[in-house]
């Protein structure tokens, strides 16, 4: 009796235990993969939301980068942690196209993780080198049309944001500019300011210093309301395109099967974070706008991206490599 009785109590206590460390969490620091470099848009996100976080929870929050091969070392490394809550992914834009260009995925990103909340949009401006005999939208469509041949545009590399915006253009207004992949947007930009290059969809973090030196025209934003950042630029969609909208977001990340109300706690803290003036200023500067929803929402948001650029990818025949 004595023995099934002690049975009965390890076997509660057993039950408990989850149920006991996520009422306790967090206990010990969380960490926030970045898939890039320090000093970038998105490490600065991270770092953003790391000081809020840390400052909320009571707890250390850790920004880690792991930079290379896509993105896809540092998404194997979170998933290869427990669904606990303490480690995050700051997932940028391209995570809903990166399996367009390679032959192989080695897990489905909607299985393999689940949002928390997006954190942040950064419009791309249509930019051009100012020798391009274009000033507005219609001009340069125009020009494309009647000399497609003399045009080219620049991206981060295929399947990218930028890349995938501009082939989004191309096929809603019918033209067909030829595409110079780099391997990222620095020599991108360089080979542009030079003249080799026409122009590119460009983030506006990196666009808006050389727009304000005149060193590339910009001709609109990729969002669908106009950016704090730049406000006077109209949109694509304004300028000539209806319904164009090509936005590089975001957002943060978790292990698929993170308890629910880890999640939600998570997004609440960050979200009001996000609400704040000071953090709304220090987006602006960085040419970004605050964006912020439930973990529900944004999951359907990366199931709504995953669907649209894969669909534009077959009918651009756009192969894997």
């Amino acid at each position: 009796m004595l023995r099934r009785t002690c049975l009965a109590i390890l076997g509660l206590g057993l039950l408990a235990t989850p149920a006991t460390a996520q009422g306790d969490y967090p206990n010990r620091p969380l960490r926030i993969i970045v898939p890039a470099l320090p000093g970038g848009g998105s490490d600065t996100f991270a770092r953003l939301i790391a000081q809020h976080l840390a400052k909320e929870l009571n707890q250390q929050v850790v920004v880690e980068n792991r930079p290379g091969g896509g993105t896809l070392p540092a998404m194997e490394y979170v998933i290869g942690q427990p669904a606990d809550g303490y480690m995050l992914y700051l997932s940028p834009a391209t995570t809903t196209s990166m399996h367009l260009v390679r032959k192989s995925m080695p897990w489905d990103v909607q299985k393999m993780f689940y949002g928390v909340t997006q954190i942040a949009v950064v419009p791309q401006a249509l930019v051009l080198n100012p020798q391009v005999p274009a000033t507005t939208v219609k001009e340069f469509v125009a020009l494309a049309k009647r000399d497609a041949d003399k045009l080219t545009y620049a991206s981060a590399g295929p399947g990218t944001a930028p890349h995938m915006a501009m082939e989004l253009f191309n096929q809603m207004t019918g033209i067909k500019i030829q595409h110079i992949p780099y391997r990222g947007v620095s020599q991108a930009v360089t080979d542009i300011l030079a003249g080799s290059v026409s122009g590119m969809m460009l983030n506006m973090v990196t666009a808006k210093p050389h727009i304000e030196a005149g060193k590339l025209r910009i001709l609109g934003v990729s969002s669908a309301t106009r950016t704090s950042a730049m406000p006077d630029a109209p949109t694509i969609a304004e300028a000539g395109v209806p319904d164009f909208e090509a936005q590089q977001w975001f957002g943060l990340l978790a292990r698929a099967g993170t308890p629910p109300a880890i999640l939600n706690r998570l997004q609440k803290l960050i979200a009001e974070g996000m609400r704040s003036p000071e953090m709304q200023e220090r987006l602006k500067t960085e040419g970004a706008d605050a964006v912020v929803n439930t973990p529900d929402e944004f999951q359907k948001l990366i199931e709504v991206e995953i669907d649209r650029w894969t669909k534009l990818a077959k009918a651009i025949n756009l192969k894997p490599e």
